[in-house]
């Protein structure tokens, strides 16, 4: 056993971030399918084990088993799967790694490097020591600031649990929930749209925030991108949220109208990785759903806990857009110039998430009988790791669950290694064809 581990992690830094993720899922697996995790204290079937695990592992919320199903126990079990996926294991290993020996050897810097997103080896440890901290702050933070609200429903253990619980899985973008006790609650509902959006937002840019705080150093392209599409995407999600909802009497119809706009701006950043939610999906608009969709394979930051392509994919791919309509030869943005590479990467990785999302979506169709609509967004959702559901997770059959099971794996840390994975392969050309171009459009 400790041969494979070595093995792992000594291997390439892709294959070993999968097969890290792949040995805790297997684990916390185990550990649910115990007896003592379930609510009636006998095992549940290996495939709901499976399924919580992945989802709390991969911070999806997609669940085949509501929470009345598990004992305190396999809620804690939960609870760590979830700390453990959001932090990350490439970044919790180097970390140990950091504490035990004051530094971090270069096969571990690479394997952070293909989880953060971090471009040079130099600024891994340091990252790894901010992120860590930076995590468990804002937990405690968002904790303390929801304590008082579970506290008085729940009682002093019950609800300090409950704010633990829901402030990891906030700042996790996990969407795991202990049911619906309190989550009405303006204060529960600011807060856990506050913590998903710090979590979404990426380490990297956490990491360039606090030097720009602490040491004065500049903005770069990266945190300036994914801080201006967030807040687009987040202010035009509950745009449209509100617009499409405003007379529905299903979710925002009978609310005043401050509760109206407070409830789509938490659904907006909901449908990017957060997954809670205050009212069932499918009691929403034909548009909203689209709206979420779209949010849905989009995700969050790179680097981050949320899924889906990223948010600076899609910039790149605007941007490359708007440069051929304006006829420009380079992308320029914000006085900086994006080579053609990076465009070439961000096509890959938004083609290879929509033919992985459309395979599923074929085999759930076949394998579950549910129409297109109800298929798609479940596959969406487990792909950008929302947690967001039809109800098709906990109906479908095992082959189906199994399905899902791999597009949560997939789109955690499969497009994470993939366009980590491009982006630093360059291999050098020393002759060249002569150039013919094919007809466009």
């Amino acid at each position: 056993m400790a041969r494979k581990l070595a093995d792992v992690v000594t291997g390439h830094p892709g294959r070993a971030a999968i097969s890290l993720f792949a040995l805790v899922i297997g684990g916390f697996t185990a550990l649910l399918a115990l007896p003592v995790a379930g609510a009636d204290g006998e095992a549940m079937p290996l495939v709901d084990a499976a399924v919580t695990a992945t989802s709390a592992v991969t911070v999806t919320g997609l669940t085949s088993l509501g929470p009345e199903h598990f004992s305190f126990v396999g809620h804690v079990i939960i609870l760590l799967a979830i700390q453990v996926g959001g932090l990350g294991i490439v970044t919790l290993g180097a970390w140990l790694t950091l504490l035990v020996s004051r530094r971090l050897s270069l096969r571990t810097r690479m394997l952070s490097t293909e989880s953060l997103g971090v471009s040079k080896l130099g600024e891994v440890p340091a990252l790894v020591l901010t992120v860590v901290i930076f995590t468990f702050t804002i937990e405690a933070l968002l904790a303390a600031v929801m304590l008082p609200v579970f506290v008085s429903q729940l009682g002093a253990g019950e609800g300090t649990f409950h704010a633990v619980f829901y402030a990891v899985s906030a700042f996790a973008n996990a969407g795991f929930t202990l049911g619906a006790t309190g989550l009405d609650h303006p204060v529960v509902l600011t807060t856990i749209n506050i913590g998903v959006f710090a979590g979404a937002l990426g380490f990297p840019v956490v990491y360039m925030l606090y030097r720009m705080v602490f040491y004065r150093a500049p903005m770069n392209l990266h945190t300036r991108l994914t801080l201006e599409v967030t807040v687009l995407l987040l202010v035009g999600g509950a745009i449209l949220i509100a617009a499409f909802e405003w007379a529905n009497p299903a979710t925002l119809g009978g609310l005043s109208t401050w509760d109206k706009l407070h409830q789509a701006l938490f659904a907006s950043g909901m449908t990017r990785s957060g997954g809670f939610s205050t009212y069932d999906v499918m009691d929403q608009t034909d548009q909203t759903l689209l709206v979420t969709c779209v949010l849905m394979f989009i995700g969050g930051g790179a680097g981050s806990t949320a899924g889906g392509i990223k948010v600076t994919t899609l910039a790149v791919l605007l941007l490359a857009i708007v440069a051929e309509i304006r006829g420009d030869e380079h992308i320029r943005v914000h006085q900086r110039e994006i080579p053609t590479t990076l465009v070439r990467v961000a096509v890959a990785v938004v083609t290879a998430g929509a033919l992985l999302v459309l395979t599923a979506v074929v085999a759930l169709t076949a394998v579950t009988g549910q129409g297109l609509a109800t298929t798609t967004f479940e596959a969406l959702s487990a792909f950008g790791t929302v947690g967001l559901t039809t109800g098709l997770t906990a109906s479908a059959p095992e082959a189906g669950q199994w399905i899902l099971v791999g597009l949560m794996f997939i789109g955690r840390v499969g497009i994470i290694t993939l366009s980590a994975g491009l982006a630093a392969r360059h291999t050098p050309t020393f002759y060249r064809y002569p150039t013919e171009r094919p007809i466009i459009g």
